[in-house]
This record gives structure tokens, C-alpha cells and sequence, in this order.
């Protein structure tokens, strides 16, 4: 008899573990809902703050300003911000243009080929009015993503605490940044910089 009791335990296990499979495989595959108390068991923890280097430019700054600015970007993970298109927003060539000027690694590549920086160039004139640019280059440090679609983000959406002016290397930027009282939200990009 308990031969029998132990098989028939084994049988119930395996057809359990079946059933789970199943259902893991279901969900994972989109045919069954997940199951939300196991979902809720393993979530991530929450994420820290990250506060990303916004700069904002104009399309009228010389194009070797850009470039060095857009450099310096990619170390601190940083995006470069436009109030608008060069041409308006009916031309959209120029500033495709432009940000291809900005961000080729070789400036004298031309085509589809040519190596190109990881940084985001934005075009948001909402950025720019939520945090009084009147006057570029601009620095600032928001948390979360500065390029969400401004359609996207929420009216009370997260806005820098200072914003530092001046044609300036980013270091430099970063460091009145840091005396203005944004020390903790600057060390992170800062030290990318340094570190290179």
C-alpha cells in the first residue's frame, strides 16, 4: 500500500506541475491572463532616480558648438532640446539635416552609412516653457525621461530645480549647477564625464 500511496502522490504532482506549464506557457504565449499575485510577487524594485542632462540649443548656435556639446552629451547620457524645426514645422529636411550634422562621429561622412552618436535630439517648445528658456545654451537636470512625447507626459510632470546659462563646456555647466544646489542630481553625469 504505500508503494501505491507514493505513486499515486507522484502522479497528482506530476499533473499538477503539467497544469502550471500549461498555464505559464499560456500566458507567456498571450493566450491566458497572467497571474497578477505571482507577477506581484517578483516586481522589480523601484527604480532610483535618475536625473538626465537636458541642454537646450538653438539651431542658429555654429554647428561645431553643437557637435562639441553633443560629445560631451553622450558620455553623460544626456538629450539635446530644440524649441523648433529650423524652417518651421512645415520642413522637416532641415532639421533632419542638422541632427545628422550634430551627430555624425566623422563630420565629413555623408549618407546613410556614417556612424552616428547615441544621444536624443528633441524638438519640445513645452520643455522650453516649462523651464523659462529664453536664452541658449541651457542646462538643466530632469528626472525621469525628457523625451517622452510631451502629449505623454503629465501636466505636473518633473522639472529641473535650476537652470544654468552660458556657452560652457557641460562640465563647467554642471559644476554652477552643482553650486546652485543640484549637487547630488549633476554627480552621476558629472563623474561620466570625468571618467573618460
Amino acid at each position: 500500500m504505500p508503494a501505491r500511496a507514493a505513486l499515486e502522490k507522484a502522479r497528482d504532482g506530476v499533473t499538477a506541475e503539467r497544469e502550471a506549464m500549461a498555464r505559464r506557457l499560456g500566458q507567456a504565449l498571450g493566450l491566458e491572463a497572467p497571474d497578477i499575485k505571482a507577477i506581484a510577487g517578483v516586481a522589480a524594485p523601484p527604480a532610483s532616480k535618475a536625473w538626465v542632462p537636458v541642454l537646450f540649443a538653438s539651431s542658429s548656435m555654429p554647428v561645431a558648438t553643437l557637435r562639441a556639446y553633443a560629445a560631451q552629451l553622450e558620455l553623460a547620457r544626456g538629450v539635446l532640446a530644440f524649441r523648433g524645426l529650423p524652417g518651421g514645422l512645415t520642413k522637416v529636411a532641415p532639421m533632419a539635416k542638422l541632427a545628422a550634422q550634430i551627430l555624425r562621429l566623422d563630420a565629413g561622412c555623408e549618407g546613410p552609412a556614417c556612424a552616428m552618436r547615441n544621444v536624443q535630439l528633441i524638438v519640445d517648445p513645452l520643455l522650453f516653457r516649462q523651464h523659462g528658456v529664453t536664452r541658449v545654451p541651457a542646462l538643466t537636470m530632469i528626472s525621469g525621461d525628457p523625451a517622452q512625447p510631451y502629449c505623454e507626459r503629465e501636466d505636473d510632470s518633473e522639472r529641473g530645480h535650476h537652470l544654468v546659462l552660458g556657452d560652457a563646456a557641460l562640465g563647467g555647466l554642471f559644476e554652477e549647477y552643482a553650486r546652485l544646489g543640484g549637487k547630488e542630481e549633476v554627480s552621476d553625469a558629472a563623474a561620466r564625464i570625468e571618467s573618460r
